[in-house]
């Protein structure tokens, strides 16, 4: 196995609502960071290397760079990608393929965006989906696993998602009575959500899982 890059950070779905956060947050804190990406971004902040994959080259055993602490922000809907299937292949096999990769270069530590509620035996293909792909990272061997399971995400997106924005505005008028558990439930800025991500007193030994409730202020 590869010598870990001290410091250095991976992120993948670094184009994404959350992984566009976190890429920004951490060159904030003067890390060095590694962008996953398919095409060129024009706009990244200085300093982030960027660098171009195959994503299915990567499941066939492709190597990355050397990292030590591995970001996945990879995610697509069903309607975008085109059917369950294809769904499947970005938020479980391609994210799987990342992980296992950096993991073989030497990364010790991962921090992924679920979803609340995931649960590879629910019978929801989406929350099954996400369930099923905690299950296959926690299995590779990283020191430091937090897993985030925020419920609605808010924030501008790159593409406009019809539905998300009509259930932001619905989550105002109902969250007020998410109290308790059901808290966990409550949408969640994706600024606010990156930022807990990147919090250095998050990247502790062993298994973690965040909710809404557990996220700073």
């Amino acid at each position: 196995m590869a010598v870990e890059a001290s410091n250095t950070a991976m992120v993948v779905g670094s184009t994404g609502l959350v992984g566009r956060h976190v890429v920004e947050q951490l060159t904030a804190q003067h890390l060095p960071v590694i962008a996953l990406t398919r095409r060129r971004v024009a706009d990244f902040p200085d300093g982030v290397e960027q660098l171009l994959v195959d994503f299915d080259a990567l499941m066939g055993g492709a190597e990355i760079p050397a990292c030590q602490h591995l970001y996945v922000c990879l995610g697509t809907t069903i309607r975008r990608a085109g059917s369950r299937a294809a769904f499947r292949k970005v938020d479980l096999d391609y994210t799987v393929a990342v992980a296992e990769r950096a993991r073989a270069s030497g990364a010790t530590m991962l921090t992924l965006v679920s979803s609340v509620g995931a649960n590879a035996g629910s019978a929801n293909f989406y929350l099954r989906t996400k369930g099923e792909v905690e299950d296959a990272l926690l299995g590779l061997g990283f020191a430091a696993v937090n897993i985030f399971r925020p419920g609605l995400l808010t924030g501008a997106r790159e593409q406009r998602r019809m539905l998300e924005g009509i259930a932001q505005h619905l989550a105002k008028v109902v969250e007020p009575i998410f109290v308790g558990g059901l808290s966990r439930y409550r949408s969640v800025a994706a600024d606010k959500l990156a930022a807990a991500m990147v919090e250095p007193e998050h990247h502790l030994q062993g298994t973690r899982y965040w909710h809404f409730a557990d996220l700073p202020g």
